[in-house]
């Protein structure tokens, strides 16, 4: 990710005047000790597989960039994961070099397998993180429901 300090003035502006939204819920919530829990990964990094669609603007507006997200399926090998992030002060260099910089899967398998999280969820998701929260609240509505039916009870989030 650019600095601010790196960004074109005007960017950093824009960045620095956008609202953060505040959402009237309790994100935390009790459940099973970490061991007997089934974990599931949501980026930010704008990735999908390669026969996906690719994440993209909006009505030709910067700033109206979809808050839809993307399925990854937990047997995705890393080469078959794309980036697609709009932003052209996206660093990608950390994804082309380790796609557990973006998407941890590998370590979250090795979790797993030293017995320190219950489960591996067979689903994960990936979202564009240029988008403005407020679009992705529906998305996130429905993607919360995904994560009930695969029996996922902790997520990590892999802001990006």
């Amino acid at each position: 990710m650019a600095r601010l300090e790196k960004m074109h003035p005007a960017m950093r502006a824009s960045l620095l005047a956008m609202e953060c939204p505040v959402f009237d819920s309790h994100p935390w919530a009790a459940g099973p000790p970490l061991h007997q829990r089934r974990v599931a990964l949501i980026s930010t990094a704008g990735l999908h597989r390669r026969d996906d669609r690719p994440f993209a603007v909006t009505s030709g507006n910067s700033r109206a960039i979809a808050g839809d997200y993307r399925v990854i399926p937990g047997d995705t090998a890393a080469n078959d994961l794309v980036m697609s992030h709009v932003s052209t002060n996206f660093d990608r260099t950390g994804f082309q070099q380790d796609w557990n910089v973006v998407l941890p899967l590998d370590s979250l398998h090795g979790l797993a397998a030293q017995g320190v999280i219950g489960s591996v969820a067979a689903f994960h998701y990936s979202f564009m993180g240029a988008t403005d929260p407020k679009h992705m609240e529906p998305a996130a509505h429905d993607l919360a429901r995904l994560l009930a039916q695969d029996h996922v009870n902790a997520v990590c989030l892999v802001p990006v």
